[in-house]
């Protein structure tokens, strides 16, 4: 495809034109419906293409109207996800979200009925519509995300950001992405200079962006600096096997990464029954924050939830500013904590 000069904004039958396909599929592609419609993925890539030759964004009325601001901004979750108590894993996002909201002079409006999907998870569309609309934009997150109706919003041009790294096939949608990589390979750092060599993995059942982060950043780190893992976990197999904690015990490992506190609470009572303590013994970080009553107790990173609330704000107000101009997504670096539960080993 070649690139060309165009005196009117591009419409989905000059898309449809353009990539050699039918107006209807380039409908069902860029509402996010082509799965269900079974059109093939080279069709899909096709139009993607196309629009991004063009330029194409859909309903430029409704876009120009959205440049009549009312200082609303939306906060819309796939799932239910607002806290009931501190420790909610969202709270502090939204206590960022509230606060710059409230100092920069937008009210929030909170989409929590929007519709339920199949898998009982929220949508953004209810019969074709897009709810949204009442605000000037919205802050989208939740791990249940429907990255088909991702790809609709973006196609739309509806302004929004989505806190989370979500890859969502031909849209690059704007994101505050968390910097799991690189702090988990600070955290793999960090062990190999208290001297350890021999590691060991131990992973969670999701299969999502946010953990495929944390593995990839832990595996770069663990060839980077030559160490060895050959656990179960590093070679993709979920949670903590029995056989291999009895090699542990007899010294195969010194160091063990785990994705979470369940998962290192429970290698602490499982080693524990085999008579060996962490950190006299095996040394253990965790890939996410510890929750307040085990705070300071495990070497950790720390997700900067009100600062990414805070954030995101700041991102979909510059969107708002200028409609024209589509932000990019934002790493937020991960900071460690220190904790009680990595010592020096000699090898």
């Amino acid at each position: 495809m070649t690139g060309r000069r165009r005196d009117k904004a591009p419409n989905q039958a000059d898309v449809a034109r353009l990539a050699g396909v039918s107006q209807s599929a380039v409908s069902r592609v860029i509402s996010g419906n082509a799965a269900t419609a079974r059109i093939p993925e080279e069709t899909r890539q096709r139009v993607f293409e196309a629009v991004r030759e063009l330029g194409y964004v859909a309903n430029p009325a409704a876009r120009a109207m959205r440049k009549k601001r009312n200082n609303l901004l939306g906060v819309h979750t796939f799932e239910r996800v607002f806290p009931r108590a501190h420790e909610d894993f969202y709270f502090e996002f939204l206590l960022g979200i509230e606060e710059r909201a409230e100092e920069t002079g937008f009210d929030l409006v909170l989409f929590t009925s929007t519709g339920s999907g199949n898998d009982g998870g929220r949508k953004v569309y209810r019969n074709g519509t897009n709810r949204l609309n009442l605000a000037d934009g919205s802050i989208l997150l939740g791990v249940s995300t429907d990255r088909g109706e991702l790809a609709r919003l973006w196609y739309e041009g509806y302004p929004f950001l989505h806190i989370g790294r979500r890859e969502v096939p031909g849209a690059e949608i704007p994101q505050i992405i968390p910097d799991y990589r690189s702090a988990s390979g600070q955290i793999v750092q960090r062990l190999a200079e208290h001297g350890h060599r021999r590691f060991g993995y131990v992973r969670e059942w999701m299969e999502m962006e946010p953990y495929e982060d944390r593995r990839a950043g832990y595996a770069e780190a663990v060839q980077r600096l030559g160490l060895t893992d050959t656990s179960p976990g590093f070679h993709g197999t979920p949670d903590i096997e029995g056989s291999w904690l009895d090699e542990v015990a007899r010294g195969a490992v010194t160091a063990i990464v785990a994705e979470s506190v369940r998962l290192a609470e429970s290698l602490r009572e499982q080693l524990g029954a085999r008579g060996r303590k962490i950190p006299d013994d095996v040394s253990v970080a965790v890939l996410e924050r510890a929750p307040a009553d085990l705070s300071g107790q495990w070497d950790s990173l720390v997700i900067p939830r009100i600062e990414i609330g805070r954030l995101a704000v700041d991102r979909l107000q510059a969107t708002l500013d200028d409609p024209e101009q589509r932000t990019g997504s934002l790493l937020v670096p991960c900071p460690l904590i220190r904790g009680t539960t990595i010592a020096a080993v000699s090898e």
